[in-house]
């Protein structure tokens, strides 16, 4: 494969070259700007900025503001307890001020305002018992400094033990480093949107002189934005023009297996179902391959599409796989596909992690001569030693947890194996296309008939005892009931009850049946207190956010959240979609603590206003932006510096229609502007799209 373009290589570089990194600092920052590189540091953009320009005389610095004055250094007047400050007298020709430091080091104070020199000093300036005073000065320079010094400086966002000023000085000299690149973007778009070249936007970006400049829309950001945003676009439709090209098998539609299955289905399906259906009938029989994205929320049927699904392939003499992100979810699906699967005389296995030995043999064998029609488990399924007989359809039951790369290595398994990708999270179409682009989408968005709306209630904190009288008579019912916490261990920074006290608490009203999982549990022990739960013999479950994934006990009825507040609006949904699966009346209580913020107030009312996830999605990329709503960082999904797709949306649909074009003109990216693309693929990494280039 062809070596990144040698104009990348000083971007490229460790930031511990910088001035001012040394070994512990670089940890630090490195962890902060999410990356080791100089790139990573040029696009660690300010959130804010102090304007030094302002330069009165003494007497005219008024009270609360930023000044740059210039001094003569008058007096020291040491402390002579160490309680007091150590204040220096500075005076111009209007007037004199103390600058005022505590706990600072004498020697230190006399190196940097030696007696009678001039000075250059920067900060807020306060007036005490009348007087002018600075305390601790940001900045302190001479008179050949004053041009540094007198600047609107870029606020950053910190670490603990990062300075904004370490960090903005290595970004200056990070600055005189960044290359002038041949430019990759559409001559003619970049004039209609006013972009500047790649250099002078990430110059602008650092040098922030007004509130509008920090905006995301801004010529400058909005310029680097479109970069990544086409990075991204451009890599998923390298993949996508390498996926289709492989041609896939034609699997009839079943027509033998299918209508066993739905005889044994205890309702109709909806007509979301039945029209997903059709949608991946039409793409298994076509002889190209399969690459389809089934999005349902909560509750909406997804397994019993992919059970149908899985039967075309099966029907047609190959195996099908389901990989699912946990143990418990792998098992739920072969439980809830049971009695179906038996009813067609479909032979199936569960693999997992836990399975080790001659029974982990035994499973192995059966995929690899094909005993096993359907393979239901966790990565274990994909595992290097695992061969299949002839895997014709993957079904990943992805909840967000699984990246592109994911997809791809799982389609290696065997020859253009058909795929389909599951997700219970509703995803904002922005969303959608940066993660899946490289998919055709199916919405699930009916809920099976018979499903009651879950009445959502809020309900503050003071009157948590009323919510555990009324629980009592719904146990007494029949009722069962989650009661999710946000911490496992009390915190001494976030006063929030930790499940472990909670379920103390909760234990003196509800003795016997109650019991507690969280995420600092084996597996194994946390499987046995939800099989119980499942089984009845415990009426109240609590839990940190552990089982807002997947769990599926139509009996539970009611769920609790507290502090809903801290919680973010899908993990609300998520949460709140474990309940409501049956056909009796279920509720969701949201615990909160006031006074609430304008989001939280928000987030809380949306929740109690609709129970439409498409609608939540939206909402939820609107009020906390694009990196949090996937939970990006763990996932190996897209993850953006500058762009935000909450703000970015129409430059994301932009640049999928330029990607799009793009690839259909120059597929091998030869041409003038191909070859500077290649350079933008490079510098965001992007060597996986480079290597579906013959010419790459």
């Amino acid at each position: 494969m062809k070596q990144r373009p040698f104009i990348l290589d000083t971007l490229f570089r460790s930031i511990n070259i910088l001035p001012g990194i040394g070994p512990s600092s670089q940890k630090r920052i490195e962890k902060l700007i999410d990356g080791g590189k100089i790139l990573d540091l040029l696009l660690h953009a300010p959130v804010d900025f102090i304007d030094r320009r302002f330069t009165p005389k003494i007497a005219d610095a008024p009270n609360g503001q930023i000044a740059t004055l210039q001094v003569r250094i008058d007096k020291h007047m040491p402390n002579t307890r160490k309680s007091l400050p150590y204040r220096v007298k500075a005076v111009d020709e209007s007037g004199s001020m103390d600058l005022v430091f505590f706990h600072a080091k004498k020697p230190w104070i006399e190196k940097s305002l030696p007696l009678g020199e001039t000075r250059i000093i920067s900060g807020k300036v306060e007036y005490f018992h009348g007087k002018a005073q600075m305390v601790h000065p940001d900045s302190i320079g001479t008179i050949a400094e004053k041009a540094d010094i007198q600047t609107v400086e870029p606020i950053y966002p910190l670490t603990q033990g990062v300075t904004n000023k370490v960090l903005r000085k290595s970004i200056m000299s990070a600055m005189k480093m960044a290359p002038d690149f041949p430019e990759w973007l559409d001559g003619a778009h970049m004039m209609r949107s006013k972009w500047p070249h790649w250099k002078e936007a990430i110059i602008k970006l650092h040098h922030p002189e007004n509130e509008k400049d920090l905006e995301p829309l801004t010529p400058h950001r909005a310029r680097l934005a479109y970069d990544e945003l086409l990075a991204n676009q451009i890599t998923i439709a390298l993949i996508r023009r390498n996926q289709v090209t492989i041609s896939g098998r034609s699997f009839k539609t079943s027509s033998i297996l299918r209508p066993k299955v739905l005889e044994a289905l205890p309702f109709a399906l909806t007509g979301a179902q039945e029209r997903s259906l059709k949608e991946i009938n039409e793409d298994m029989a076509s002889n190209k391959r399969m690459l389809r994205l089934l999005q349902g929320d909560v509750g909406s049927g997804k397994t019993v599409v992919a059970c149908l699904a899985a039967l075309n392939a099966i029907e047609n003499g190959s195996q099908a796989a389901i990989l699912a992100p946990t143990e418990i979810l792998a098992r739920q699906h072969a439980e809830s596909m049971k009695d179906w699967l038996e009813a067609a005389g479909v032979r199936y296995v569960i693999l997992t992690g836990r399975d080790k030995g001659k029974k982990r043999e035994t499973l192995v064998n059966q995929i690899k001569n094909g005993a096993a029609q359907l393979i239901i488990g966790t990565h274990a399924i994909f595992q290097d030693d695992i061969e299949y007989h002839d895997l014709g359809l993957a079904i990943i039951d992805e909840q967000h947890r699984f990246g592109v790369h994911q997809r791809l290595s799982l389609s290696s398994k065997s020859k253009s194996t058909d795929i389909l990708v599951m997700t219970a999270t509703p995803i904002p179409r922005t969303l959608s296309l940066t993660n899946y682009g490289d998919l055709e989408v199916s919405k699930l968005d009916e809920k099976p008939p018979g499903r009651k709306p879950i009445e959502t209630l809020l309900i503050p904190k003071e009157k948590i005892e009323d919510l555990i009288a009324g629980l009592k008579r719904k146990i007494s019912e029949g009722n069962r009931v989650y009661w999710v916490c946000p911490l496992v261990e009390e915190s001494e920074l976030i006063d929030l009850e930790a499940a472990e006290d909670r379920y103390d608490i909760l234990k003196s009203f509800f003795p016997d049946r109650i019991g507690l999982v969280h995420g600092r549990m084996k597996a194994e022990d946390k499987d046995a207190v939800m099989q119980k739960f499942a089984a009845g013999e415990l009426d109240l479950l609590v839990a940190t956010t552990v089982i807002e994934v997947g769990v599926n006990v139509p009996e539970a009825t009611i769920m609790v959240i507290e502090h809903a507040e801290r919680f973010g609006l899908s993990q609300l949904h998520q949460l709140r979609g474990r309940v409501g699966r049956g056909s009796a009346q279920s509720y969701c209580f949201m615990l909160y603590s006031g006074p609430l913020g304008e989001t939280a107030k928000e987030r809380l009312s949306t929740m109690r206003d609709t129970e439409d996830g498409f609608v939540i999605a939206e909402k939820d990329l609107e009020l906390r932006g694009s990196g949090d709503i996937l939970g990006t960082k763990q996932s190996g999904e897209a993850h953006f510096k500058i762009a935000n797709l909450a703000v970015h949306g129409d430059l994301l649909a932009t640049a999928h229609t330029d990607a799009k074009l793009l690839i259909e003109k120059d597929p091998e990216l030869t041409s003038e502007r191909g070859q500077n693309i290649k350079t933008l693929l490079y510098m965001f990494e992007r060597d996986q799209a480079i290597k579906y280039l013959k010419s790459g």
